[in-house]
Formats: C-alpha cells, sequence, structure tokens
C-alpha cells in the first residue's frame, strides 16, 4: 500500500525548545528522520499519510509522564502508537506533534494464577503473553487477528475471533495506569472482579483512541487453556444458508468460541494464500472450547444446525497443527485478498449488527459489491454480527473509490437504521467521525467532546480523531 503523504503543518507543530528537552530526556530515543516519522504516519490500510514532527520512544511509564509535561507545557500535540496495526487512521499526525511508541514498554510485571490476571506494560503484544502464559496453563483469548499490542487494543476496544465466547477487551481490562495530558499519572479499576465504587474510569479510557490519555499499563483477565479444542470448516449453497445457521447456533446456546464466515470471493483468495484447498463456497469456520465430552456434543449440534440450512462437508482440524493453519489463513485474510488484484489498495471496512439483522446486512453488501462491480471479500466475526468488507482498489481509479464509498455508506445507513454500529471494533479514528453522531445523536456527542474538554482542555491528546 501506497499512502498519500501529506506534509505536516507550516513550521510545524514541535517547537525547538521542546525538541531540546525531549532530546536531553530520552537522546537517541527522539527521532526527527523523516524514514523513522514516516513509519508512524499511517496504521495498516489506511490511505492517507500524515506523519509527526518528532518521534520518541519511551522505556517506562515514568519517561511517558515526563514527555507529556514536556509537550504540555509546549503545546505540543501527542501521537500514541503501539504496533501499527489499527486501521482507520488512529496513530496518523493531521496536526503535526510527536509520535509516541510505547513498543518499547514490552514488560509482563505480574501474573497471578490464583487471581487468574496479569500486569502488562502497553507494548506487550498478545501473543507474546500468550507465549509466556501457556507454560501456566492460561491464556489471554482476545485476538484481533494482528499481532497488536495490549495497550492498543484496550486504546481501541478492541475485540476478534474469540470475541463471541470471551468478549471484548472492554470486559477484559481489569484496570490501567493512564498518563494524563498534563503528565499526571493515575490508576483506574483493580483486581476485584466488579466494583461500585466512584465512576469507571477504566472503560472511559478503554475505547478513547488515545484522544484522553495515554494507557501505559493494563491489567487483563485471564482464562484457563480449554482441556479440549475442536476446530471446523463447513461449506454452504449460498450466504443466507451460512448466516442463518450462525443465527440458530447462537440461539440455541452453543458456546461456541470462534464463528467465522467467509464469502466465496474470501475463500477463493484464503485457497490461493494459504493452500487451504476449501470448496469456492461461502463457508463457516468454527472452534469450540470445553472438555472433550463438552466440544463432541457442541460441534455436533452445530453441524446438524449447518446440514438443515444447507452445510455441506463438516471438516475437522482437530490437531493442533492443522487449527493454527486454519485460524492463520484466516488472520491472513486481508492480505489474501490483496493479492487477487496486485497493485490493489485493500480498504478494510467493519460494521456490526444484531443478529437478527445479520442475513439482511451481509446479503444487502454482497448485492451492493456486484452491483459495483467492485472486488470485495466478505469475512466477519459473525457470532456477535460484526463482519467486514475488505474493497481492493485501484489507487489510480477514483472513481473505483467512489463506488466503494457508496456501498460502505450504504452499508453502515442499513446498520444503523436496525439498531447497529457503524464499527464494531475497529474504533473511529479519522475515516468514521462523520458517521458518529449519525449513531449516537447530536447531544450524546456533545457530551462526548465535554469530556475531552474537561481532561483535555487544549486538545494534545491524538487530536482530530474521532469528532469532526
Amino acid at each position: 500500500m501506497t499512502p498519500t503523504v501529506h506534509p505536516a503543518p507550516s513550521g510545524g507543530a514541535v517547537p525547538d525548545a521542546a525538541l531540546r528537552a525531549l532530546n536531553d530526556l530520552l537522546g537517541d530515543r527522539l527521532s526527527i528522520e523523516p524514514a523513522i516519522r514516516a513509519q508512524y504516519a499511517t496504521g495498516e490500510a489506511f490511505p492517507d499519510a500524515y506523519p509527526p514532527d518528532a518521534v520518541a520512544f519511551p522505556l517506562n511509564t515514568r519517561e511517558v509522564s515526563l514527555i507529556a509535561e514536556i509537550c504540555f507545557a509546549h503545546r505540543v500535540p501527542m501521537i500514541a502508537s503501539g504496533a501499527g496495526t489499527s486501521l482507520e487512521g488512529h496513530i496518523t499526525a493531521p496536526s503535526g506533534g510527536l509520535g509516541i511508541n510505547l513498543s518499547r514498554m514490552d514488560r509482563i510485571l505480574e501474573v497471578s494464577a490464583d487471581n487468574m490476571d496479569v500486569l502488562v506494560e502497553a507494548g506487550v503484544t498478545r501473543e507474546q503473553l500468550n507465549h509466556d502464559l501457556r507454560h501456566q496453563g492460561l491464556f489471554f483469548p482476545i485476538d484481533p487477528g494482528a499481532n497488536a499490542s495490549l495497550g492498543g487494543m484496550a486504546s481501541t476496544r478492541a475485540s476478534g475471533t474469540n470475541a463471541v465466547r470471551y468478549g471484548t477487551m472492554a470486559t477484559n481490562v481489569l484496570g490501567l495506569t493512564v498518563v494524563q495530558p498534563d503528565g499526571t499519572v493515575i490508576r483506574t479499576g483493580g483486581r476485584a472482579r466488579k466494583s461500585a465504587a466512584g465512576y469507571d474510569l477504566t472503560r472511559l479510557y478503554v475505547g478513547s483512541e488515545g484522544t484522553l490519555g495515554f494507557i501505559t499499563e493494563v491489567r487483563l483477565k485471564l482464562y484457563g487453556l480449554p482441556e479440549a479444542i475442536g476446530a471446523a470448516t463447513c461449506a454452504f449453497d449460498t450466504v443466507g444458508g451460512a448466516i442463518a445457521a450462525v443465527q440458530q447456533i447462537m440461539l440455541c446456546n452453543i458456546p461456541v468460541a470462534r464463528v467465522e464466515f467467509l464469502d466465496a470471493m474470501q475463500v477463493r483468495a484464503c485457497n490461493a494464500w494459504s493452500q487451504l484447498g476449501l470448496p469456492e463456497q461461502p463457508h463457516l469456520f468454527l472452534e469450540f472450547h470445553g472438555t472433550g465430552a463438552g466440544v463432541k456434543e457442541q460441534a455436533e449440534l452445530a453441524a446438524s444446525i449447518a446440514a438443515d440450512n444447507g452445510g455441506q462437508g463438516f471438516q475437522w482440524a482437530t490437531a493442533t497443527e492443522d487449527r493454527s493453519r486454519l485460524w492463520k489463513a484466516r488472520h491472513q485474510a486481508y492480505f489474501a485478498s490483496k493479492a487477487l488484484k496486485p497493485g490493489a489498495v485493500v480498504w478494510s471496512s467493519d460494521i456490526c449488527v444484531p443478529l437478527s439483522a445479520l442475513d439482511e446486512a451481509v446479503t444487502a453488501v454482497h448485492a451492493d459489491i456486484a452491483r459495483a462491480g467492485l472486488l470485495a471479500p466478505i469475512v466477519g466475526h459473525v457470532g456477535d454480527g460484526n463482519f467486514h468488507v475488505l474493497f481492493c482498489l485501484d489507487p489510480n481509479d477514483p472513481a473505483e473509490r467512489e463506488r466503494a464509498e457508496a456501498v460502505y455508506g450504504a452499508m453502515i445507513g442499513r446498520a444503523l437504521a436496525c439498531g447497529g454500529t457503524c464499527t464494531g471494533e475497529h474504533g473511529i479514528g479519522l475515516n468514521k467521525r462523520s458517521y458518529l453522531a449519525r449513531e449516537h445523536g447530536e447531544e450524546a456527542v456533545a457530551t462526548m467532546r465535554a469530556i475531552k474538554a474537561a481532561l483535555d482542555p487544549h486538545n494534545l491528546m491524538n487530536p482530530q480523531k474521532i469528532f469532526l
């Protein structure tokens, strides 16, 4: 992907006095080199690049606090980043300023098997954490696909393939360490699994997309590794049959851990990219966690429901390596889609709708894609009504982008009309700001703005994100 690069605001947003103070603090962990700044100008799958004026690489919460003090004193915009896997332009710097990358803050600070929780620095990635936890029989289930940093996942309220059973980051964060715009450090939440003490500041910062403060440490819930895991694929004659099967599986309260939908085009892409060899038909990928007997019972019920809806050939992947290959292929759907159209950029969209509206939503966007003559595979975490369209676009064809925007706008319109949301897990960032008031209403957005103004009165934290 070659994003359009936008120059920093005239004169830059980091005065020399601030640069000197930051250099005194960080030394060679402060960079103004264009090549470094370019790395923090855009996230994954975002079409526009806005480089910061400089990039800082702190090592701990104290350094983040001191950086914030300097920036606050000099009114320098601050933009946090981690692994850079966000999709809606969260880490871009349209106002210039200082990019603050937390990826070197990668220590697992405390694991409590007795309490089934863990305290990590913001730069720890989900794969790093789970690799460290395996020998204790524990795991952290939230899996957005990319090897994202846990601070970034908290900031964007990420979810992913396991959310249908284990919830999202919103339900799995117990507490946070947050550096406020002026450098003040606060700690929210605690180790108790519930509390009625005061405002829930943890939930305020989870999903705030770096607009209120820097999340530097996260305390997370952990889960025991399942005794047994079973995964399967199932092909369907129609998109509607696959979606109907998902709805019935959920209504029957079968505790699936993952249930992913891939349309025929996405299956074709994954076959070519990951050598899966599946029939080029709409598919469900399913996974079940529990005891051996429980997994067997869940799978049999799901297979029966799938068959009733035109499902064919429930194919099992029971060996660990086969399951890993299957889910790796699912996680690489973005790259597989991009390979369908050499030279294309991929614009990854997402919405989430109530389960009762899922069939209509997927079927309608599928028809819109065909009418617009677009190449746009569909894939999604349909167990909770969340799905993505991966628009594969020619970067030199503005008309194609316009057609994609029309399809996407109609998709969001239908989602909002049925009580859904313009984003199930990507967040607002820069891309979706125009939809926020349509979803929540002007009064609710005014309340959000008031919170932002109270906590960040000089609009230094990730400016221009979330709000127009």
